[in-house]
């Protein structure tokens, strides 16, 4: 054995101790190689795991959850070639090019309180807004506005200064971003951008005062190493909020045909992201149904997890809202109040 698979070794028989001083106890979250180690733990040490994952999160973050839902103002004929995405005009995947007007975003929002949720996310199939999009986006929000209680977050690809600032003035509580994978595995899942061009969108919202929404899909052919990189870039860029996505392979795209993440992988992988992000709000987003199911969305619950998008996604089925919030009353977890965001 060479020294530093020696090393790896007494670092994963040792992590799950180091993790309950270092970041349960102290609120110090783990570096690249501690995550790595997380993930390379046997599964019948996943249950240990997710316990204590759970205490990190109850203890940095506490019991609430914070609900959100999505709409997509503007679907397909996107431009870029992100690997994973239907919405992509440059694959032959079913979804096609289609507008939602003002009324049925208002009703969405509606809806999407009903449930209790505090946050409302537009988003909009695009490499970055144009004149005609910001318009949109302004007249859904003065309009949501009039009408609804909740925040409202916005995610409309790469943005200039100017946009930056014009959905800042609007009132945009939380702008969404993923960098998607880590830095090393970004070529081999977007091309016609960069990794580097996502994250001066981001630093441009955040010196804008706007909330940081950003995280990633696991399951895209990535390795645990660069699973625990993206763990360590989401860390460094200290976000607000963190989706957790797990690839569903849409057919018509280049990852149609890759193998969906198992639901032990997922749940370890939720755990590992808690303990680099210890008071980060961690999502639950596309793609846990096929990966975990119904019993794998309690797990997750009660593996780090402490926040959730309720309905649909943008070309995918969710659960329904119902089954998540029946979830959060079994588990005794109250959802966050609008009050507290404000």
């Amino acid at each position: 054995m060479t020294a530093l698979a020696e090393h790896s070794e007494i670092l994963s028989a040792n992590i799950l101790v180091t993790a309950r001083e270092q970041v349960l106890e102290r609120g110090e979250a783990f570096n690249q190689e501690q995550v790595l180690a997380v993930l390379q733990l046997p599964d019948e040490q996943l249950d240990e795991l997710l316990a204590l994952a759970h205490e990190v999160r109850m203890r940095w973050c506490g019991p609430e959850v914070e609900v959100e839902g999505i709409i997509s103002l503007k679907t397909g004929g996107c431009p870029e070639d992100c690997h994973f995405c239907a919405q992509s005009g440059l694959f032959t995947s079913p979804v096609r090019s289609a507008w939602l007007d003002i009324p049925n975003l208002v009703e969405a929002a509606k809806q999407t309180a009903k449930t209790g949720a505090t946050e409302f996310c537009i988003v909009a199939a695009v490499r970055g807004p144009d004149a005609r999009l910001m318009a949109q986006v302004s007249a859904g929000i003065e309009a949501i506005r009039a009408e609804v209680d909740i925040q409202i977050a916005c995610s409309l690809g790469m943005l200039t200064q100017e946009q930056v600032d014009q959905l800042a003035a609007m009132g945009v509580h939380r702008y969404n971003h993923n960098l998607e994978t880590a830095r090393s595995h970004f070529p081999n899942v977007v091309t016609t951008h960069s990794w580097e061009e996502r994250s001066e969108t981001l630093r441009m919202v955040r010196e804008a005062g706007m909330e940081v929404c950003c995280g990633g899909i696991l399951g895209m052919g990535e390795s645990l190493e660069q699973r625990a990189e993206f763990a360590a870039d989401l860390a460094a860029l200290e976000p607000d909020e963190v989706p957790l996505n797990f690839l569903n392979p849409r057919p018509g795209t280049p990852f149609g045909d890759l193998e969906v993440l198992s639901g032990t992988e997922a749940l370890r992988s939720i755990a590992a992201f808690r303990l680099a992000l210890p008071r980060t709000v961690l999502r639950f987003a596309g793609g846990r149904e096929i990966t975990l199911g119904d019993l794998g969305a309690r797990k997750g619950m009660l593996g780090g997890i402490n926040a959730i998008i309720v309905g649909n996604y943008l070309t995918t089925l969710g659960r329904p809202a119902e089954s998540d919030l029946d979830l959060l009353g079994e588990l005794q977890m109250p959802i966050k109040a609008l009050n507290d965001t404000l």
